[in-house]
């Protein structure tokens, strides 16, 4: 899934930074409703990583049945915050 196509189709922009407070609730009530409905592994495991980057997610037991999935978003949590951590 290409990001700016995702923030496009939940969020109406790819410049999400411009968005209200309101307008990024609305997106993500979208994202999470369609996280829900998804069927594949690979789409679900991409919009989880929007929600996380968003400060939205599912805990880990509640979004993921598989351990590999939980494991893999366990590691893209751990490099998201490191990338966060020395931008600082």
């Amino acid at each position: 899934m290409d990001f700016d196509r995702l923030l496009v189709r939940f969020f109406g922009t790819d410049d999400i930074a411009t968005l209200p407070p309101e307008q990024i609730v609305s997106g993500l009530d979208r994202l999470r409703l369609q996280f829900g409905l998804e069927k594949d592994g690979g789409r679900r495991f991409a919009l989880w990583c929007l929600m996380y980057m968003l400060g939205g997610a599912p805990d880990l037991d509640v979004a993921f049945e598989d351990d590999d999935d939980k494991e893999a978003a366990r590691d893209f949590m751990d490099a998201i915050d490191r990338e966060i951590e020395e931008s600082d």
